[in-house]
């Protein structure tokens, strides 16, 4: 029973790992990824013309009109608890740590 346990999961196992690789061997071959990164590229040139036709015109120039940033926020409840409770231990710590060398200092100067 138990050897066909272990024989169930190594084939699931394998089939993952071919349907993975087939997945990504697709992708490189039909050049999805050449793709999304010449669209990066045409964007970047596009801003830098816009720059300088603005600059030949003597344009006010911001940084922010030339850079598409696309900050996209991943915290959910448990990251925040997360650095909430990060935040508190680093509190607690410098804490520790201050009043420690605050007791090794008295102890030295006396």
């Amino acid at each position: 029973m138990k050897h066909k346990k272990l024989n169930k999961i190594f084939r699931y196992s394998i089939l993952v790992s071919f349907v993975t690789f087939f997945a990504l061997y697709l992708s490189q071959s039909t050049g999805y990824f050449e793709y999304r990164n010449s669209k990066k590229v045409a964007l970047t040139n596009e801003q830098i013309e816009k720059f300088e036709n603005d600059v030949k015109e003597g344009k006010n120039i911001d940084l922010e009109d030339y850079i598409d940033v696309n900050n996209k926020s991943y915290q959910n409840a448990l990251s925040k608890a997360g650095l909430s409770i990060s935040n508190t231990t680093e509190k607690v710590i410098q804490k520790i740590i201050g009043g420690s060398f605050k007791v090794l200092g008295d102890l030295v100067g006396e």
